[in-house]
């Protein structure tokens, strides 16, 4: 038998605010129309009025937390959508697509903060399984956006070996489908996305512990096989070269990778490290690298190797 009344805002926002990610996709479905309504009186009709609703969808997701009113969900929204427009149209500089989203990823010297809710529950699992369904190349720019530390645009150009603008465009239109996929896939079960971050951590751990001794156990060197190609600024032009060789020159020169974040879907994997030079190399390395590996069947098909600017 159906319910004679549908939740209120009230009972959606305090069951959304224990964990529960159906009644936020449907907080936020109830309210879309109002928030477009105010985007569109800021910005009038268009495509940035829809992104900003979308940011603010997506802003919800990590502060739904900070509602003291339940009742009023629906002026908080309206707020996130008229301070968004505001500042899009006060700010010349670039500013992350999605708020907020680039503090999603594991802030462990925190972890009494508020953002550490949307690790603890099960809406980064949500959050996850929607990027998971977003294509290859969409995937990789808002994971390196969002979720690392190669945030600049010009960052992730380099990176990808594409134009700036085309990495704003696949920012966008990531942003677009991830909006939709969250709202249709709010009620479904979702996998443990920080499984996937530790197991992945834990690779790559075992990962360069093996390469500085030159002795990769037998299950790490089965997930690059003999195909994995080291692509990008290590490769040689015109040849094919697979990364053991790229692991092989870095313990011989003496140059040390210490592990200072992790980033994992399912079949894209970002390392970010730390790199230590010996004192006496001529041409040290510089201070940050990080792997891009792209995989099939937890087997790297290619690592791409990139240097962003050291963390701040």
């Amino acid at each position: 038998m159906m319910p004679l009344t549908s939740p209120t805002d009230e009972e959606l926002t305090r069951r959304a605010q224990a964990g529960e990610t159906g009644a936020l996709g449907l907080l936020l479905a109830r309210h879309q129309a109002p928030m477009r309504a105010v985007a569109m009186s800021l910005l009038g009709y268009g495509p940035d009025a829809e992104d900003v609703v979308q940011d603010a969808a997506l802003t919800a997701l990590r502060r739904i937390g900070d509602v003291r009113d339940p009742a009023a969900v629906g002026a908080w929204l309206r707020a996130i959508v008229r301070n968004a427009a505001r500042m899009r149209l006060r700010v010349t500089r670039e500013t992350p697509g999605l708020d907020g989203l680039d503090q999603l990823h594991p802030c462990d010297h925190e972890p009494s903060h508020p953002e550490r809710v949307v690790e603890q529950h099960a809406m980064r699992d949500w959050i996850w399984d929607a990027v998971e369904e977003l294509p290859e190349q969409l995937r990789l720019v808002l994971m390196l956006r969002h979720f690392s530390g190669i945030t600049s645009y010009q960052e992730i150009a380099a990176a990808c070996e594409i134009p700036v603008g085309t990495v704003r465009s696949r920012l966008n239109q990531a942003r677009a489908k991830l909006a939709q996929v969250l709202l249709s896939t709010a009620a479904q079960a979702h996998d443990d996305a920080s499984a996937l971050t530790e197991d992945s951590r834990q690779e790559a751990l075992v990962t360069l512990r093996g390469a500085a001794r030159g002795d990769l156990p037998r299950e790490i060197a089965e997930l690059w096989p003999a195909d994995a190609e080291l692509v990008g600024a290590l490769s040689r032009a015109g040849e094919r070269t697979h990364p053991f060789p790229a692991m092989r020159q870095n313990r011989e020169s003496g140059v040390r990778q210490h592990l200072r974040h992790v980033v994992a879907s399912r079949d894209i994997t970002i390392w970010e490290m730390d790199v230590i030079s010996p004192p006496d190399a001529v041409r040290p390395c510089p201070p940050t690298l990080a792997w891009l590996m792209f995989r099939q069947d937890r087997r790297v098909q290619r690592l791409r190797v990139v240097f962003p600017e050291p963390p701040r």
